[in-house]
């Protein structure tokens, strides 16, 4: 038990902030930002195929804040393997 029942709204606080801030950056993000060519625009708009229900598949270009994202957790895994190999860290 605490003593400053306060405090647990704090950490909850700190938990969920920084989370809806990540996935409303990471949903414009993801609305907005595309990796561009010459052929961008017209990917945007062809439909390649149409599935029952009226629901159109695009072969859309791939979106700058997925790839970051993914080369984000790769350099993050590698750091952390070698932080723990290399210090030696008790997890």
């Amino acid at each position: 038990m605490r003593y400053f029942h306060l405090l647990n709204l704090q950490h909850i606080i700190l938990w969920v902030l920084p989370t809806l801030v990540f996935i409303l950056v990471l949903a414009v993000g993801l609305a907005f930002s595309h990796l561009q060519t010459d052929r961008s625009k017209e990917r945007m708009k062809r439909i390649i195929y149409t599935y029952p229900g009226g629901i159109g598949d695009r072969n859309a270009p791939f979106p700058w804040v997925m790839l970051l994202i993914i080369i984000g957790t790769v350099i993050w895994g590698l750091g952390y393997i070698l932080g723990v190999g290399l210090l030696g860290v008790k997890i």
